[in-house]
């Protein structure tokens, strides 16, 4: 009897902490929602576009985290120079890509579904946006780092964007080394425009 009330008031508290947790992680990602709804119903051009939404993804977005496993194990090949200039190609990429799918003036209804947690200090929050007509499903990996929720992979209609990098780069490392996937990540960066 003492085993099975012990038992029960662990799973009680565990699912007390990841309830806490999936909600600190669903609030943070509402809210760099609703920020980045907010600039793209008030943004003239896409330039103003891009320059008004770089912050707040910059801080819900962990690039770092993405760039690190987009790249994979050639990443511990890279001088921390080479990881740094990786990292800022990485950004630009995601960036202009993201803000690419909006129209300014123009932005997306996004539902919110229940979260998981699949592991300690990590929470899929799904969700379904509907831009333009088109109906999205994407689910928002995230990870507690340091105290704080960021986005470490974005999966939108069952493809994993830090899968897909990966897969990109790592045929790139695989045809030349370091220089050849700085290569082209730096064209993919220009191309992004």
């Amino acid at each position: 009897m003492k085993k099975l009330l012990l038992t029960s008031l662990l799973i009680g508290l565990f699912t007390g902490f990841a309830h806490g947790a999936n909600e600190a992680a669903e609030n943070r990602l509402k809210a760099s929602v609703d920020e980045v709804v907010s600039i793209v119903k008030q943004a003239k051009t896409r330039d103003a576009l891009i320059a008004a939404i770089k912050p707040p993804l910059e801080k819900i977005l962990n690039f770092g985290v993405m760039t690190r496993r987009s790249i994979g194990p050639a990443w511990k090949q890279l001088t921390p120079a080479q990881q740094q200039e990786a990292t800022k190609l990485f950004t630009v990429m995601i960036l202009r890509t993201y803000t690419a799918k909006f129209t300014p003036g123009e932005f997306p209804q996004v539902e919110f579904k229940p979260s998981s947690s699949t592991a300690p200090g990590r929470v899929e929050v799904p969700t379904t946006a509907m831009y333009k007509g088109s109906r999205y499903d994407t689910v928002y990996r995230m990870e507690d780092q340091s105290g704080s929720w960021t986005i470490t992979d974005v999966v939108i209609e069952g493809v994993s964007l830090v899968a897909d990098y990966r897969s990109q780069f790592d045929s790139e490392f695989k045809q030349g080394g370091t220089e050849t996937l700085l290569s082209a990540m730096r064209r993919s960066a220009a191309e992004t425009k």
